[in-house]
């Protein structure tokens, strides 16, 4: 038998040009531009698989992805230490890996990840954005009450269905914990609006859907309570707005210690239902007369 050895590639990359992550017919994806660099590097045919911690949307940048591939032992020994500036070589230049490792016993880049920490760049300077961030930040015309939008985003944080603000897919849950949700401004730049959006996994379009819906509390269209209304419905509601992917960069995944990566990632595959306390309390909170 062929002896594997499984690694752990960090990635940046400028997603404007590529539709998306995942490798898809006829596309230019991140994923098939790295695996083929992979391929021609290794000298392996066919090109390895990257499993990727989170599959970003056409548009969206990364500063720190993370995926995992398994390669023969002897072609990795072969340019063991060299792996990132080779690649540096072989990748457009929208497109990075900073760094290549043996990954620990038990990693997974999607399944061992406590979670994915994603920031939206939003510029409410009535003249525009300043043309070298065009790429990477969203000019929003109206001027933008981050007090009243902190206070939507408190109302969303927790353990729930957030049917209302994914797009389904067969057989997904929709269940997730967002961990934080915050908007501050930029120290530097008075206009730009940072959210912060932290969560154990996000469902598709799920963080482009909550901006899309705190815009519109903090341009005064909608009342802060109004999010919140809207994630207790539990079916998508036309009048939240996707918000565009060029905002949108991943910036963080976070991982447990070594021993216990193998331990997340079975947890992770489980599949998740809310609490039935929980689940059973909310619903008599949505009663006339409920507690």
């Amino acid at each position: 038998m062929t002896a594997l050895v499984r690694l752990r590639l960090d990635i940046g990359y400028d997603g404007t040009d590529f539709a998306g992550w995942a490798r898809q017919p006829n596309q230019r994806t991140v994923q098939g531009v790295i695996e083929d660099a992979l391929a021609r590097m290794l000298r392996l045919d066919p090109p390895p698989m990257l499993t990727v911690a989170g599959r970003t949307d056409a548009g969206v940048h990364a500063r720190a992805q993370v995926a995992h591939l398994v390669v023969p032992v002897a072609a990795y020994s072969a340019i063991n230490g060299t792996m990132p500036r080779r690649l540096a070589g072989l990748l457009p230049p929208d497109v990075r890996v900073w760094r290549v490792s043996i990954a620990p016993e038990g990693f997974d880049a999607r399944f061992s990840a406590l979670a994915r920490r994603y920031v939206y760049r939003v510029c409410d300077n009535p003249t525009g954005v300043e043309p070298l961030r065009r790429r990477d930040v969203l000019w929003h015309p109206r001027p933008l009450n981050l007090e009243r939008m902190n206070e939507a985003a408190r109302l969303l944080v927790g353990e729930n269905d957030f049917a209302a603000y994914c797009r389904k897919r067969e057989g997904a849950t929709t269940i997730r914990e967002l961990q934080r949700y915050e908007w501050t401004r930029d120290d530097r730049d008075p206009h730009l609006a940072l959210a912060a959006v932290e969560a154990d996994a996000f469902c598709h379009s799920m963080v482009r859907a909550l901006v899309g819906a705190l815009l519109m509390v903090g341009d005064g269209r909608r009342e802060p309570e109004w999010p919140a209304e809207v994630l207790a419905a539990r079916v998508r509601d036309s009048g939240v707005n996707v918000a565009p992917a060029h905002g949108l960069s991943l910036e963080e995944i976070r991982y447990p210690s070594d021993d216990s990566l193998a331990r997340r990632a079975q947890e992770t595959r489980r599949v998740r239902t809310l609490n039935a306390a929980a689940a059973a309390a909310a619903a008599s909170e949505q009663q006339p007369g409920g507690a």
